[in-house]
C-alpha cells in the first residue's frame, strides 16, 4: 500500500513539528481559527481514479483515537486541497463524512489541556475507484476500513499539537 514516489507536502505543516494556532479547533475549550492547511500531493500511483484525505489523532484519550476530517471522491485530476478547503470549499463531487466533533467540515486540533503532545496524521489515499463504496452517513470507522481495504497507496504527513 505504499509507493515511495507518492508524496505529500504543505506550506502550513512540517513533519513532526507543532501546528499553528490557525489549525486549532474553535470549540471544546479551544479558540483556534479551525482552518484546514493547504495540502499538495504528487506522483500518485498508476490506476488512481480518486483521492481521499483524512486527519486522525491516534493519541486522543479514547479507545479509538479521534477523527478530525474525512473527505473522499476527490477527482483524480486534483493535486491538492487549498488552505481553508475544510470549511465547505472542496472540489465539486467530493464527499465529506462526519468527524468525531459531529461535523463534516475540518475539525482542528484540540487535545485536552495538559495531556501532552498529540500527533495529527494528515493522510492522502490514492484509490482505484471514483467513488468510495460507503454510504453518505457511514461512520469514520467504516470509511477508514474501506480506505484501508482498497487503497492503492497512501502518504502521511504527521504534525503535532499540545495545550
Amino acid at each position: 500500500m505504499s509507493n515511495s514516489k507518492f508524496s505529500l507536502t504543505s506550506p502550513n505543516l512540517k513533519e513532526g513539528h507543532f501546528m499553528a494556532k490557525e489549525q486549532e479547533f474553535d470549540g471544546f475549550g479551544c479558540s483556534g481559527s479551525n482552518i484546514s492547511p493547504e495540502l499538495t500531493w504528487h506522483n500518485a500511483p498508476e490506476g488512481t481514479k480518486s483521492f481521499a484525505v483524512t486527519v486522525f489523532d491516534p493519541d486522543a484519550p479514547t479507545s479509538s483515537g479521534f477523527w478530525h476530517w474525512l473527505v473522499t471522491d476527490i477527482p483524480a485530476s486534483a493535486t491538492g486541497l487549498a488552505k481553508g478547503a475544510g470549511k465547505g470549499s472542496l472540489p465539486p463531487g467530493c464527499r465529506s463524512f462526519a468527524n468525531d466533533y459531529g461535523s463534516k467540515d475540518f475539525g482542528g486540533a484540540c487535545p485536552p489541556e495538559g495531556h501532552g503532545m498529540h500527533r495529527y496524521q494528515f493522510t492522502v489515499w490514492a484509490l482505484p475507484e471514483e467513488t468510495l463504496p460507503a454510504a453518505d452517513d457511514a461512520s469514520a470507522a467504516v470509511v477508514s476500513f474501506m480506505l484501508n481495504a482498497m487503497s492503492l497507496a497512501k502518504v502521511t504527513l504527521t504534525a503535532t499539537y499540545a495545550r
